[in-house]
């Protein structure tokens, strides 16, 4: 039995969509198939994407245990983000209330996950590359289990970066192409029909292509790596380390980065004026 590892509890903005068309509307606005929700324990990933495909917003879709439809992003973000939602609700028999504030959301990694209190909402979630799950609990309600590991940030940061899971602000930046980091395997259906920037991303998957993708890179423990550029054997740009993880594992300190198409042998130019090898991995 894995040991059952808790993330510190988070604040995040909440949106909620109640009414007989909200799964058809969601379904026009998001990146997700999100009749996948529907009578299911699970929570997803999906992408709010502009009309040319470009990302605006990274959000968590959860289904209530009364049919009702969760968005959750980024903490802060919630004004933003119902104003794009909604902008294109006209018709639709659809009720939104924004619940930021009112729920914290506590994220238990590994199996089996402790058994939730009566008032908590637990959803299946692979937030970190792993089988977890989400406890959604009042905000009035304190999460205390001092059965299981309350990981670090380093621990969390050193997680996910080992696992390749991309970030807001580091990663992840309104205005790119979701498919280049990525995205396309976790928050993106390609047959579920239109929602807004459908067609740049169904054309991007197409051509089999985009101008750069995210990669994991190991280095040696002992460069002195920061996030930065990555050059390649004739110190030309091969594209930049995005993430640097705080924890050495196995001789080796991994990052996550995008390098650019065509880039093969890269180095890490840190901030010394040195090249140093960065394997992909």
């Amino acid at each position: 039995m894995s040991e059952v590892r808790m993330v510190l509890p988070s604040s995040p903005a909440l949106l909620e969509f109640r009414g007989p068309d909200a799964v058809r509307f969601l379904n026009g606005q998001l990146t997700q198939d999100v009749k996948r929700l529907v009578g299911g324990k699970i929570s997803l990933p999906s992408c709010v994407t502009d009309a040319k495909g470009k990302l605006q917003f990274r959000v968590t879709l959860t289904e209530t245990d009364d049919g009702a439809l969760w968005v959750a992003g980024a903490t802060g973000t919630q004004e933003a983000l119902e104003a794009r939602l909604t902008r294109y609700l006209i018709a639709d028999d659809v009720e939104v209330t924004d619940l930021s504030g009112k729920y914290f959301l506590t994220h238990f990694i590994g199996t089996p996950p402790p058994p939730p209190p009566a008032s908590v909402m637990a959803r299946e979630s692979n937030r970190y590359g792993i089988p977890g799950t989400d406890w959604w609990s009042p905000a009035d309600l304190d999460i205390e289990s001092p059965t299981h590991h309350l990981m670090s940030s380093d621990e969390l940061e050193a997680l996910r970066i080992e696992n390749g899971i991309p970030a807001w602000d580091h990663e992840l930046k309104a205005g790119m192409l979701p498919p280049e980091a990525l995205l396309e395997a976790t928050d993106i259906s390609y047959n579920k029909g239109c929602y807004v920037g459908q067609e740049v991303i169904s054309r991007i998957k197409s051509a089999g292509k985009v101008n750069r993708r995210l990669t994991r890179f190991a280095l040696d423990a002992g460069v002195p790596v920061s996030p930065g550029p990555l050059v390649d054997s004739a110190g030309a740009d091969a594209g930049e380390l995005t993430s640097v993880s705080p924890v050495i594992i196995e001789g080796f300190r991994y990052a996550l980065g995008y390098l650019k198409r065509g880039a093969s042998d890269c180095f890490f130019k840190a901030a010394n004026g040195a090249s140093y090898p960065a394997s992909i991995r």
